[in-house]
């Protein structure tokens, strides 16, 4: 295929757009920004699962406390009721004994739930603390989320911008060129590679691969129109003064 010399230069800044685009869509798919912010979303839900842990046990622990108030105001009113029987003296001595047995009874149990009541409210002290420390966790991350989505915004806006451009750029570079030239051109690309590169001190610009003399004698004495193709990655190379042909 023959191209004119000055329109298989113009592959170059065609390339230099292809080459920025695909820049841009790799910076996009590892954008540091996105990175962060779906790392601090882990942290969040991690921290909002500890969080919902530790309410679940307050409120567990507030069920506890709240039955062993109850059963000890049951043995206080026990207690209070039976020192009135006692002190009325209107019982016999075989009740008075009984009386005076399970009031020490009741006092140990009340000794008892007492002191497990202590116990499990100094459990929810712990654990309110604790709650307490998570919410705190949970809103230095909601705080960090939100500005870590903010410079993710920006950053997408910035790559939006100059994807934009550079769209634009290769609207206006493409009625340049041939119609067949251009499908080699997008075809290569397709396949992976750059469509078309410099030819530089025997160089392809597209692979690095540098062409062996044989190649490089029959490309310096090829008509400057014909459309070379690099032997290795098949990119067209571009003849230009800095072939060194």
């Amino acid at each position: 295929m023959n191209v004119e010399p000055r329109i298989q230069a113009k592959l170059l800044d065609l390339a230099a757009v292809d080459t920025e685009l695909s820049r841009i869509a790799h910076r996009r798919r590892t954008l540091p920004e996105q990175e962060e912010v779906q790392r601090l979303e882990s942290d969040r839900v991690a921290r909002k699962d500890a969080a919902v842990a530790v309410e679940i046990i307050l409120d567990d622990l507030d069920r506890d406390i709240k039955k062993l108030e109850g059963e000890v105001d049951a043995v206080r009113q026990r207690e209070e009721r039976d020192r009135k029987l006692l002190q009325s003296g209107t019982v016999g001595a075989k009740q008075l004994t009984e009386l005076e047995h399970e009031l020490g009874s009741l006092e140990r149990r009340q000794s008892i739930l007492e002191d497990e009541l202590l116990e499990v409210m100094e459990r929810r002290e712990a654990s309110q603390s604790d709650y307490e420390h998570a919410g705190a966790q949970l809103s230095q991350i909601d705080d960090a989320l939100i500005d870590a989505s903010r410079r993710r915004d920006d950053a997408a806006a910035d790559l939006d911008a100059a994807e934009q451009r550079c769209v634009s750029d290769r609207a206006a570079l493409e009625p340049e060129f041939p119609a067949d030239l251009l499908a080699i051109y997008d075809r290569q690309r397709s396949a992976g590679g750059a469509g078309a590169a410099l030819l530089q001190a025997r160089r392809c610009g597209a692979c690095r691969i540098e062409i062996d003399r044989g190649e490089i004698s029959r490309i310096a004495k090829a008509d400057p129109e014909t459309l070379i193709r690099c032997p290795e990655c098949n990119a067209i190379m571009v003849r230009t003064k800095e072939s060194g042909l």
